[in-house]
């Protein structure tokens, strides 16, 4: 049984006033850092500061470091600004007027943020305390402050103030004072592109209450722990490897053996769903991403092209027009359809060195693709087709609660309106046949299609996007598919995009952090360790190693020719599901002394007893 992470209208209605209360607090937090550090650090400039799921940052160029004093001071500053409970106030400016101002203060990036905006929308920028003289309120409540306040005002404390179209809390008091923290600072280029100068941004979180903020450090410290990337280190997995560039990953023996397990039961899944299975190339002519309009919806994370006898080649970034070339390859009749096929696709998207992230954010990794062509009267069954294979394999990884979105068709899109309904329409009738509940992201769709993604809950907590199912009438129509239908004519086939894992690369750095490095016995690289007492028992364990070996268990014999303990504090540490001890009394009665990770001691099995509980718990996907 699937539980979701879904809410009825009215708790929907809730949660959003909740995010937008939450948007307003954080955005509030970081105008009150901005404010603080130029009051500290009068010749700091300043750039944008805008909220994140956790909190907020803000971006400032200075020319001396920021230190872990400078924050505490910082953070001591922005506490006091909260408990002056200065009212926060808006006013829409004329351009020419506060270019003039902006020139006055040399804040370069202030101007370079006015000229961004365009010439048809209002120019607004709020304050923090009064502004001498306090503007005339022709709406008060455009200023959170009424206009005999504004008359009574103290003009002696502390004012400042930023280009910003809000929306932001009425009065610094509106903070809690111990509901924040400033966390990291970390290098950022102005409008992250390496070109232009390197600022320092300081990373901040914010909450209503300071239980939340606890929670919310509480949960930090838990991720840190459980960080694929030190986790992949320490156990050996994988490593980035910095003299092949960044976002490239190297996948070491037991990262790959337990990559070659997910891959064989995807297909296996895959097979056993009545799919079939594409290889496709790294490469292609340019032409076809024209064709298929990725060049002009993804040209800037697409690398640049190489040429091949004078014809300009790209490496690919998706695989979807390679299954649309094969399914072109011949004319297909409608008995024919669905036809279902899938691949481990490995694809390469130019992302700016800033954004990499360990697995999580790469430039060559592999998606887990499928496309389904199918007959109209076909679409809605193989949508739900899609979601109960999506179901069967996030829950054998163990996980079971998740949040389905069904997004919708952004702003930049290719097709007609009655295509798209028609795509949404097949979508909402899926989950409503399934019985999910989602919520609508409204534009959040494909350019070619609306699509339902799924956001997998981690064991703290977190969501991360993974899934994703797509209706698409616009490739086959760009790339004039056909089959042959009932009454002899050539009819357009409906294409359906899907991967459940999404990629290869960043499922594997959640299933790390899921478990904690701590994987279960059926997705453990190594399974079982055997721990000779002495080397006069060393021989015995090689040959169980080879029984077990020979059963398909993954086992190794410790060869370190350390004590008992430290052989067992070692597998520990390596997160071994199930370590035997052999000595010499093991030897003499042809056992091994089993003691498993997750429930203790199971006393002294012989091998074939040992299969035989190993063997039923892989197939169960159980611990043992």
């Amino acid at each position: 049984m699937v539980s979701q992470v879904s809410r009825p209208q009215s708790a929907a209605n809730s949660s959003a006033r909740d995010l937008e209360q939450l948007v307003r607090l954080r955005h509030t937090c970081a105008h009150v850092l901005a404010m603080a550090v130029q009051t500290l650090f009068p010749e700091t400039k300043v750039t944008i500061g805008p909220c994140t799921d956790t909190g907020f940052y803000y971006d400032f160029d200075r020319a001396a470091p920021f230190t872990p004093e400078d924050l505490k001071r910082i953070e001591a500053e922005m506490r006091g600004i909260i408990r002056a409970n200065l009212p926060i106030i808006r006013e829409t400016v004329e351009r020419d007027d506060i270019r003039a101002e902006i020139e006055q203060l040399n804040e370069p990036y202030k101007l370079e943020i006015l000229d961004s905006i365009p010439l048809d929308e209002p120019i607004t920028r709020y304050y923090i305390g009064f502004p001498d003289p306090v503007p005339a309120v022709a709406e008060p409540s455009l200023f959170n402050l009424a206009p005999a306040a504004a008359a009574a005002a103290d003009t002696a404390t502390p004012c400042w103030w930023d280009l910003c179209a809000g929306p932001h809390l009425n009065r610094t008091g509106d903070l809690h004072p111990d509901a924040f923290a400033l966390e990291s600072v970390a290098g950022a280029y102005w409008r992250g592109d390496e070109t232009q100068p390197q600022l320092q941004r300081i990373y901040g979180s914010a909450w209503e209450t300071p239980e939340q903020l606890q929670a919310y450090l509480t949960q930090k410290e838990e991720a840190k722990r459980r960080d694929h990337r030190k986790l992949g280190q320490e156990l050996d997995l994988f490593s980035i490897q910095a003299a092949a560039g960044g976002g490239l990953v190297f996948w070491h023996p037991k990262g790959a053996r337990m990559r070659l397990l997910i891959e064989d039961y995807w297909r296996q899944a895959h097979l056993e769903a009545g799919y079939e299975l594409l290889y496709t190339p790294h490469i292609a002519n340019r032409a076809l991403w024209q064709t298929s309009g990725h060049l002009d919806f993804y040209q800037e994370n697409m690398f640049e092209q190489m040429a091949v006898e004078a014809q300009p080649y790209q490496l690919k970034p998706m695989n979807c027009p390679f299954h649309v070339l094969t399914y072109q390859h011949r004319l297909h009749s409608y008995r024919e359809l669905p036809i279902r096929w899938a691949e481990l696709g490995t694809v390469y998207r130019y992302e700016r060195s800033g954004v990499l992230h360990g697995l999580m954010r790469v430039r060559g990794f592999t998606q887990d693709d499928a496309h389904i062509f199918c007959l109209p009267e076909q679409v809605t069954a193989e949508i739900l087709g899609v979601l109960n294979l999506t179901e069967q394999i996030l829950s054998d990884f163990g996980f079971t609660e998740y949040e389905v979105n069904l997004s919708t068709r952004p702003a930049k899109s290719v097709g007609s309106d009655d295509i798209w309904d028609l795509a949404t329409k097949a979508l909402q009738n899926a989950l409503d046949l399934k019985g999910w509940a989602y919520v609508i992201d409204e534009g959040g769709g494909a350019f070619y299609g609306p699509k339902i993604d799924i956001k997998i809950q981690d064991a703290i907590g977190r969501l991360w996007q993974c899934s994703t199912l797509q209706v698409d009438f616009n490739l086959p129509d760009r790339f004039d598919l056909h089959y042959v239908a009932a009454d002899g004519s050539r009819q357009r086939p409906i294409m359906i995009h899907r991967a459940i894992f999404g990629s290869l690369e960043r499922f594997f750095g959640i299933l790390v952090e899921n478990y904690a490095g701590d994987f279960p016995l059926w997705l453990a690289p190594v399974q079982v360790r055997l721990l000779p007492v002495s080397d006069a028992q060393r021989d015995y364990a090689n040959q169980v190693a080879q029984t077990l070996q020979q059963q398909g268990l993954r086992v190794e014999v410790d060869a370190s020719g350390e004590r008992l303990g430290k052989q067992i504090r070692t597998a520990e540490l390596e997160k071994i599901p199930v370590v035997a001890v052999i000595g010499q009394r093991e030897v003499d009665s042809q056992k091994m002394s089993i003691r498993i990770r997750h429930s203790g001691d199971l006393g002294a099995l012989t091998a074939p007893e040992v299969v035989e509980k190993l063997q039923a718990a892989i197939a169960q996907k159980t611990i043992c």
